[in-house]
């Protein structure tokens, strides 16, 4: 049995909408990690925008920071990575057989706080794209905007790989000890 993506019943170059439910079932993150509320416009193999709202019930801000809460910049890129992630696993069969691994970011930056009351918009190219039997690597530039204002950017490099290839063979955790027991 294959997963099917929301995506595949559109034809292509349209336009596609996702909203949270199609999210879940795209992308493997969970609360409070998801950090992606809405796909506004997919372009399968080219582009992607989505929102993220920013809230005060945010877990990060809590402790980023008392009495003044920034999100956390590498909590931008995570967000720009989550919707390349979207982009990328609409793509590929047997998309929740798959892990999304960072293998690098590049010229990031950061222009602007983000605060509670935001709204991210995520604007992510796919720059690059390559496929051998067990692996696909990707190269994305991305773009985090708060209304018409960019507020962070970064280049990021990564890999799709069977999720079996962080496992041991018996389909534990590479952490778990012989008895099972994460360590």
């Amino acid at each position: 049995m294959t997963d099917r993506s929301p995506v595949e019943a559109s034809p292509a170059g349209v336009k596609i909408m996702l909203d949270i439910h199609d999210i879940l079932k795209i992308l493997p993150h969970r609360y409070p990690f998801l950090l992606i509320d809405r796909v506004l416009e997919l372009k399968p193999k080219e582009r992607i925008v989505a929102i993220k709202n920013v809230t005060i019930n945010e877990p990060f801000f809590n402790g980023h920071f008392p009495g003044l809460p920034i999100m956390p910049g590498v909590l931008i890129v995570e967000a720009i990575a989550q919707a390349g992630g979207a982009l990328l696993l609409t793509e590929v069969e047997n998309h929740r057989e798959k892990v999304m691994l960072f293998t690098g970011i590049d010229r990031a930056k950061f222009r602007k706080p983000v605060s509670p009351g935001d709204q991210l918009r995520l604007e992510v190219e796919l720059k690059n794209w390559r496929t051998v039997p067990g692996m696909t690597a990707a190269k994305m530039q991305g773009y985090a905007y708060v209304g018409e204002k960019r507020v962070a950017e970064a280049i990021l490099s990564c890999q799709l790989i069977d999720a079996s290839r962080g496992r041991g063979s018996n389909g534990s955790d590479v952490n778990s000890n012989a008895n099972g027991d994460a360590e």
